[in-house]
């Protein structure tokens, strides 16, 4: 069977996946880019915005995991839109599609999980959002039969990844701790004690400053 998996999902020093105040202009609120700067200087995070150059390394190296073998992605609604509730005209010109522009890095299905189905939105490379009112094992159910031979990503936010992780879907996390301090935002580990029991963890640090955690599920 396919594995379901999570690449690159960094938190802060205290545990936030994301910070307060999403907004249109602001996809992780008052934490800004911080949580993510490890990875957009790599020459993988340069590839995904179409920029040249980028850092090699131990960053890179794991970035460059984030596609590999995935044949479709699973995220939360936060991840795709600030917007909660019923969906309305969010101010912007065109219909709002996501903060990635016309061709997402996903190029696979998507499936956005909200209490608020919509019709799917096809966009450039192969991503096809599609927007599911479903349990976490309903879900994976969809994206796997999506995915066929390969792998499902669960992308994020931190609410999504913490409610995979207890229903105990997760075969392989991989967590990047930023030496930074948010204070407020999302967490990720809460109500997840033991959870390490699971897996067989790895610890890789890097020369930016953040620190690699890997967890592989115990078979």
């Amino acid at each position: 069977m396919s594995q379901v998996r999570v690449h690159n999902f960094s938190i802060s020093l205290d545990g936030f996946g994301t910070g307060e105040g999403l907004t249109v202009d602001a996809p992780f609120g008052h934490a800004g880019q911080r949580l993510h700067e490890w990875m957009l200087a790599t020459r993988r995070g340069k590839e995904l915005f179409g920029e040249p150059g980028g850092s090699l390394g131990v960053d890179d190296a794991f970035a460059q995991r984030y596609t590999l073998g995935i044949g479709a992605e699973i995220m939360g609604r936060g991840k795709f839109t600030p917007q909660t509730g019923p969906w309305t005209d969010l101010g912007t010109d065109d219909e709002w599609r996501g903060w990635w522009g016309p061709n997402p890095p996903f190029h696979t299905p998507v499936f956005v999980l909200t209490h608020h189905p919509r019709p799917s939105i096809e966009m450039e490379g192969g991503t096809v959002f599609h927007f599911v009112d479903a349990t976490e094992h309903e879900v994976l159910a969809l994206a796997r039969e999506a995915a066929g031979d390969l792998d499902v990503q669960v992308g994020g936010g931190p609410t999504t990844v913490r409610n995979f992780l207890a229903a105990r879907l997760i075969d392989l996390l991989h967590v990047v701790v930023v030496p930074i301090v948010l204070g407020r935002g999302v967490r990720l580990w809460d109500g997840l004690e033991g959870i390490e029991d699971d897996y067989d963890v790895e610890t890789v640090s890097a020369p930016s400053g953040v620190t690699h955690l890997t967890f592989t599920r115990r078979t």
